[in-house]
């Protein structure tokens, strides 16, 4: 063979680089998926006992008899209770009343007690003289109030409703947070328990059933409660966790039947965690259509960002993105083979959305020359989260770094929030109408600062982690690039704007709303479900074990009617 003679050499093709991210499998295996026949059944006694215990605490409500105070710290109780949603009318008329009579109080519970319950109502009553008692000669709290801790407690829940300029509530938290923290190696095991609990998470950002549950073990140990309303508490929590249990259990049969644990092993298996997801947002028992469509909506969008994150090239989520856009089963053949299950599974979600609206008998939602709320619509919202996410997979593929601002643009895309409201307020079909979804399409400021606060909670969590597999530069990393400063400087700057983004949340939910308060609720629930997952640094979302106790608590172990 000559020197100019080259045998050829077959060449393979080059190997598809995926940037798995390697998620842990879900912690709970089956323990929730069950046969019908084992799941709990509330028996007629039981039910009966119930229903009268919720006609004496109604009563309790309505009586005439009580003081102002009295009457305050009772509906403080029921609302912490997590029984308030039984007697919305009945704590409406109350707080109006209590309102109205203009009643000066001066002990510093009692008055923090009293703002903080009005302004949950979205009554704008005016900080102003209401806490400048409790200041000194020189304009600062007064020392004393310290050995009050009750005092400390809720003046530090009252300061997180503050809106936009109100400083003396900015100063209130500073100041309770401080002496709170100084106050727990001191305080007995049972009040520590409170001060910490309320530091790590506050009343206005906690999520409701979770709160419910905590405060049931602090109200029975307080002498002077009231039997009938903690027995009632726990009757009711224990008995929306027994339809927790049916609902999840259809949730994960669906998702089981789809096979997409096996079939699409890339993506975060995270389905109790996506109920509970849904249950911060939406947790009344007849809104139970909702919370499974949320979770499962919850459930799909977790996929299709995994698999724009983690797992698709680039030719392939360009292929699923058209896909998207055209809407149309016969779409699925241009797909490669482990998309068309997202797919098809996508487009029969969206079908059972509009069949829902239609069997309520509102298909005027979906028929709207001004707007569609059915599938045309979610279809609408679903496509520019989808192009979202194909934004961010062409910049990592390009390895460019945006800005801050750019990225948080785009991130008021991908962060789903009016997605899934739009889902929570189909779910809420006796309460929503059509000009509710039309203010959702307004973008309006509790919307965007439940994206802002979704994003960067998250991305301040995770952004460890998915920067050592390969993904965009989060809000983080955007951050410091644009402004040259370190992480822990890029942190505080980001946290600033999630707290202004409370803000929002505080002043879009004071009356007059331009929705009914319940809806609001919603968007405002997301923004606690942020914060539960991501408040402590890290992605409880994505690394379960660490939300284990959460879930455990509130869709696992009842409550015990005995102490």
């Amino acid at each position: 063979m000559s020197s100019s003679q080259v045998t050829a050499v077959p060449t393979s093709p080059p190997k598809t680089i995926r940037h798995t991210a390697d998620f842990q499998p879900t912690i709970w295996g089956d323990q929730f998926l069950k046969d019908t026949s084992e799941l709990k059944t509330i028996d007629p006694t039981t039910q009966e006992d119930y229903e009268q215990l919720k006609q004496e605490v109604r009563w309790m409500i309505m009586d005439t008899s009580q003081t102002h105070a009295q009457k305050l710290h009772l509906i403080d109780a029921i609302q912490r209770l997590g029984v308030d949603y039984h007697f919305p009318k009945e704590i409406d008329d109350a707080l109006e009343k209590i309102y109205s009579d203009n009643i000066e109080y001066n002990d510093l519970n009692t008055v923090s007690i009293h703002f903080r319950l009005l302004r949950q109502q979205g009554i704008k009553i005016f900080v102003v003289n209401v806490f400048e008692k409790f200041k000194d000669d020189e304009g600062k709290f007064k020392a004393s109030l310290i050995n009050d801790v009750p005092g400390m407690l809720n003046l530090y829940e009252a300061a997180h409703f503050a809106i936009h300029g109100e400083d003396i509530l900015d100063e209130a938290l500073t100041f309770t947070n401080t002496h709170l923290k100084s106050m727990v190696s001191s305080a007995s095991p049972h009040l520590a328990k409170q001060i910490n609990h309320a530091l790590n998470c506050p009343l206005r950002k906690g999520q409701p059933r979770l709160e419910a549950r905590f405060f049931m073990s602090v109200y029975s140990r307080d002498d002077s409660h009231n039997k009938t309303l903690l027995k009632f508490a726990k009757l009711d929590f224990n008995m929306l966790q027994a339809m927790y249990h049916k609902d999840l259990n259809d949730v994960l049969q669906w998702w089981n039947n789809v096979d997409f644990i096996s079939k699409l092993s890339y993506a975060r298996q995270r389905m109790v965690e996506e109920y509970f997801w849904a249950l911060g947002i939406i947790f009344e028992p007849q809104y139970a259509f909702g919370i499974r469509s949320m979770a499962k909506l919850i459930c799909l969008l977790t996929l299709i960002d995994d698999t724009y994150d983690s797992y698709g090239t680039i030719e392939e989520l360009t292929l699923f993105t058209e896909a998207v856009k055209k809407w149309d089963f016969g779409a699925t053949d241009m797909l490669p083979d482990y998309m068309k299950l997202i797919y098809k599974t996508l487009l029969v979600f969206f079908c059972e959305m509009e069949e829902y609206v239609v069997k309520k008998g509102k298909p005027c939602y979906i028929n709207s020359p001004k707007f569609w709320v059915g599938d045309i619509y979610l279809r609408f919202t679903l496509q520019r989260i989808v192009q979202g996410y194909f934004s961010e997979a062409k910049w990592l593929n390009e390895g460019y770094i945006p800005t801050f601002e750019e990225y948080i643009s785009l991130a008021a895309e991908t962060s789903a929030v009016e997605l899934i409201t739009s889902v929570a307020f189909l779910g809420m079909d006796d309460i929503a109408t059509k000009e509710d979804f039309d203010w959702i399409s307004t973008n309006p400021k509790i919307i965007n600062a439940a994206r802002l606060i979704g994003r960067l909670m998250g991305d301040i969590g995770s952004h460890k982690f998915e920067q050592k597999r390969g993904h965009i530069p989060s809000a983080v990393e955007c951050y410091m690039k644009q402004h040259g400063v370190s992480e822990e400087e890029a942190v505080e700057a980001i946290m600033e704007h999630v707290a202004n983004a409370w803000t929002d949340v505080n002043e879009e939910m004071l009356k007059p709303t331009a929705i009914s308060m319940s809806l609001l609720e919603r968007v405002l629930n997301y923004s606690r479900v942020a914060h539960i997952l991501y408040k402590d640094g890290y992605d409880a979302f994505t690394e379960a074990y660490k939300l284990k106790d959460q879930v455990v608590l509130l869709l696992k172990d009842p409550v015990p009617l005995q102490e």
